[in-house]
C-alpha cells in the first residue's frame, strides 16, 4: 500500500451550527486527516466567518471553498474543492453527518488501490436533532451502550451499525453494487476520481449525483468495498431537499446506466 495522505471534503450549505459539530468530533480523531476543505455550496458569510474563527484552534490544516448561490450544485462545489485538494485519498463527508472518533482511522485501514469504500449514515429525528444542536452535544464520544435509549425512544433509526466488524467476507461481497453509495459517506483514491473527471457537473438540483459518480467509477474497473460496520455517521435531521430537478436528474443516471455494461438500471 502506497503512502496515504487524505483529503475530507465536507459540503456545506448555510449550517455552521452542524458543522460546528462536525469539526469537534474532527478535532477527537485517532488519526487526523492530511487536511480539511470545506466544500462550501454558496453560504452566506455566517459559514466563512465561522471558518476563519475556528481555523487557529484545528489541529489540521482547513480551506474554505466556496461558490455562489445559484441552487443546489453539489457536484460542481466538490470538483471545486478537490481542485484545492493536496491529498492522494479522499474522504466525501456531508456538513451534517457526525464522524466517531475511529472514522478517519478505520477509512484508512479500509483503503485499497483499485476499491472505493462506500460507508453509510444512522439518522437522527428531528427532536433529537434540536436537542443535540441546542446542547451541542458531543455524541460522537457516546458508547454503543449509550446510544440504546436514544434508539428505543426512535431517536435514531438503527442502533446495529454501531458494532464493529474488521476485514470481514462481506467488504467485497458486492463489489459491483452502486445503489445506496452516498457522499455524505465515501471515500476513493484520488487517482481514480480524476480517472472518471469527477462529478458530472450537469447534476444540479437535488438528486443522484453521488451514483452517477459511483457507476461510472464500477464502470472503469473501480469495484465497491462496503465501510458498514466501520465508519458509521450520525446524520442529523433536516427538512426534505427541494426535488423539482430529481426527475432529471433521475433520467441522466439512466443514461449513464445504460453505457455502463452489466449494471442493474434504476428503477
Amino acid at each position: 500500500m502506497r503512502n496515504l495522505n487524505s483529503s475530507l471534503i465536507i459540503t456545506t450549505y448555510n449550517r455552521p451550527d452542524t458543522l460546528a459539530l462536525v469539526l469537534r468530533a474532527l478535532d477527537a480523531q485517532t488519526q487526523l486527516p492530511f487536511e480539511v476543505i470545506i466544500a462550501d455550496d454558496g453560504s452566506t458569510s455566517d459559514t466563512a466567518d465561522f471558518i476563519k474563527q475556528r481555523q487557529p484552534t484545528l489541529p489540521y490544516p482547513i480551506h474554505h471553498v466556496w461558490q455562489p448561490d445559484q441552487g443546489f450544485r453539489a457536484a460542481r462545489i466538490r470538483n471545486l474543492a478537490i481542485a484545492h485538494s493536496h491529498g492522494n485519498y479522499l474522504i466525501f463527508l456531508d456538513g451534517d453527518c457526525i464522524p466517531q472518533p475511529d472514522f478517519i482511522a478505520q477509512h484508512h485501514q479500509l483503503a485499497e488501490l483499485g476499491w472505493f469504500v462506500a460507508g453509510n449514515r444512522i439518522l437522527l429525528s428531528q427532536t433529537f436533532t434540536d436537542h443535540v444542536l441546542r446542547h451541542q452535544l458531543p455524541i460522537w464520544t457516546w458508547s454503543t451502550t449509550q446510544w440504546l435509549l436514544p434508539y428505543l425512544r426512535r431517536d435514531i433509526n438503527r442502533l446495529f451499525p454501531l458494532l464493529r466488524f474488521q476485514n470481514h467476507f462481506f467488504r467485497k461481497k458486492y463489489s459491483q453494487r452502486w445503489q445506496g453509495a452516498k457522499t455524505c459517506n465515501l471515500a476513493i483514491w484520488k487517482e481514480d476520481f480524476l480517472k472518471i473527471h469527477g462529478f458530472n457537473e450537469q447534476f444540479q438540483g437535488w438528486g443522484h449525483e453521488d451514483a452517477d459518480l459511483v457507476v461510472r467509477l464500477l464502470h472503469q474497473g473501480i469495484q465497491r468495498k462496503e465501510g458498514r460496520f466501520a465508519v458509521p455517521v450520525f446524520h442529523l435531521w433536516h427538512p426534505p431537499a427541494d426535488r423539482r430537478y430529481e426527475a432529471d436528474n433521475r433520467r441522466r443516471l439512466s443514461k449513464t446506466l445504460h453505457t455502463s455494461s452489466g449494471l442493474q438500471s434504476v428503477t
